[in-house]
């Protein structure tokens, strides 16, 4: 149940474990959080250990994923993560130093050498952090183009507007029930409620170490160049945990919006040449309605400082919410009974990470 990233990825996880799979999604397509993000697959700043070692894997897993969909639009364009000051360049270097940086490949640029890596980044920085593990994909399309290629097996059955509103387990059977009073039954269901923690096993998500995150971003105009890799700034080191070395405490304090924001900047250019940057965060809730012009501004004028030129105005402003476990781990995988499972909380991390989350799930049923 659930027709987002990690319900849809646990489809074809099924699928290729041998199971016959019987997909259900609440809404005519999926507009959550799966939809709304960068599109982004980011091995690069993930935390050491588990959660490298899984975003490894799930980059192998998106490219077999383009192998089976040739049509899906995948790109493993890397990653530049831009410093612009000294004190920014020394946790770069840091990071080499670090034992597992082979893993993610990176690889410190000078200015002229990130400008042949991205012609286009022609503005205020010294030197990048270049990591060729990262890529993208289009949020707009990736689900559909995933459906295609499943619903081309026989075992697969997709179903959307089925608005689920009851599972129940009875034996090794259990039963799940649409607003419709539409049944369906299997042998196991793995729930992936994304950032809906309440309409189904409120008891048990109430209490679990999860929480909503709350974010804007925005998409641009067409940009009229080419912008080859992804884009990150150097706030993006104060976030992500694959980053966390000792020079993190000297960096210069962040501009009061981005503070104020949690803000970091992210970037990518889209298949039609617009370009999707963000992002902010919010963790309490209950969560504004109205959309804050101010990060939008601030984040449009640092991108357009790295690359050296106004940026195409904005024609696209939204929020998301997605689901963030709170204590460390990967997702909040939990056994709701014993051929009941709820996958969710994957945080940021959902696009880059599903693939190997649902490949760990179908090997854990039996």
């Amino acid at each position: 149940i659930g027709g987002g990233i990690i319900g849809t990825t646990h489809a074809r996880a099924a699928l290729k474990a041998g199971h016959e799979v019987l997909h259900l999604e609440r809404d005519p397509e999926p507009q959550s959080a799966s939809v709304r993000n960068f599109g982004l697959i980011w091995v690069s700043g993930r935390k050491s250990g588990e959660e490298l070692d899984v975003a490894i894997r799930a980059r192998e897993i998106w490219e077999e994923i383009h192998q089976e969909n040739p049509e899906l639009i995948f790109r493993g364009n890397g990653s530049l993560t831009l410093a612009q000051n000294e004190a920014e360049l020394r946790v770069m270097e840091e990071c080499l130093e670090k034992s597992d940086s082979h893993l993610r490949r990176w690889e410190i640029l000078g200015k002229k050498e990130t400008q042949k890596v991205n012609p286009a980044l022609r503005g205020n920085f010294l030197a990048a952090l270049w990591c060729p593990l990262d890529g993208a994909v289009e949020p707009d399309s990736v689900l559909t183009s995933l459906r295609q290629g499943l619903s081309n097996h026989m075992n697969y059955i997709w179903r959307n507007s089925v608005d689920v509103v009851d599972i129940k387990s009875s034996g090794d059977r259990v039963t799940a029930v649409a607003k419709s009073g539409e049944i369906f039954e299997g042998d196991f269901l793995i729930h992936c409620p994304g950032a809906d923690h309440s309409s189904i096993f409120k008891e048990q998500f109430d209490t679990a170490p999860i929480r909503k995150v709350y974010l804007q971003m925005m998409s641009t105009e067409p940009f009229s160049e080419e912008i080859t890799t992804s884009i990150a700034d150097a706030d993006s080191m104060r976030y992500y945990p694959g980053y966390d070395v000792p020079s993190v405490a000297k960096l210069p304090p962040q501009h009061p919006i981005a503070e104020a924001n949690h803000m970091q900047l992210l970037l990518v250019q889209r298949a039609d040449a617009t370009i999707t940057m963000g992002d902010t965060h919010a963790y309490d809730e209950p969560f504004p309605f109205k959309l804050e012009e101010e990060p939008y501004e601030y984040l449009h004028d640092v991108a357009s400082d790295l690359f050296g030129t106004k940026l195409p105005p904005i024609r696209h402003r939204w929020s998301g919410v997605y689901s963030q476990q709170t204590e460390g781990a990967i997702c909040d995988r939990r056994r709701i009974a014993q051929n009941i499972i709820s996958v969710t909380g994957p945080g940021g991390r959902g696009n880059t990470l599903a693939p190997a989350i649902a490949e760990e799930t179908i090997k854990g049923l039996s």
